[in-house]
């Protein structure tokens, strides 16, 4: 595969993960906690500024995907998915990037074999392909990288 190819698990600790022209594949999580005395939008912008790193880093992304949430355990983690999920197709569009969300259960299927797997399994599936995430956040991201990978659907 001769693309670069971007994996977001969305929400205040971000997974991500980047399959480079070369073929390596880097990841990581990343906070947008609100900070002290930060107005509401503020992680927003800093999500922004983030995105803009990875792209200016990378040279050229030719796809985005991300994790689709349906269900949210609490209001406050459904707005900040839709925030971040804003911001983030709103990005895609402004770069003319293509983008993608991906059912929560479709990737964790493809990971495990079971679409209500649960966090440990998760990392444990991406673990055999030989990553060591250091959160679920990252072992998502990875998971679904290695579906958009595997499925061809860039």
């Amino acid at each position: 595969m001769t693309e670069t190819i971007l994996a977001l698990d969305l929400g205040t600790q971000t997974g991500w993960a980047l399959h480079h022209l070369d073929g390596t594949i880097t990841s990581g999580s990343e906070s947008f906690k609100p900070q002290r005395f930060e107005g509401g939008g503020m992680r927003f912008l800093r999500f922004k500024r983030w995105l803009n790193e990875i792209l200016s880093t990378s040279d050229h992304i030719n796809a985005v995907f991300f994790e689709e949430v349906r269900r949210h355990a609490g209001v406050d983690a459904a707005h900040a998915y839709g925030g971040f999920m804003g911001h983030l197709t709103a990005w895609c569009e402004l770069h003319n990037l293509p983008y993608q969300g991906v059912p929560v259960g479709t990737i964790k299927k493809h990971a495990t074999g079971k679409g209500n797997a649960g966090k440990d399994e998760m990392i444990a599936a991406v673990v055999k392909h030989g990553f060591a995430p250091i959160d679920d956040n990252e072992a998502d991201a990875l998971a679904l990288l290695h579906w958009a990978i595997e499925m061809q659907e860039v």
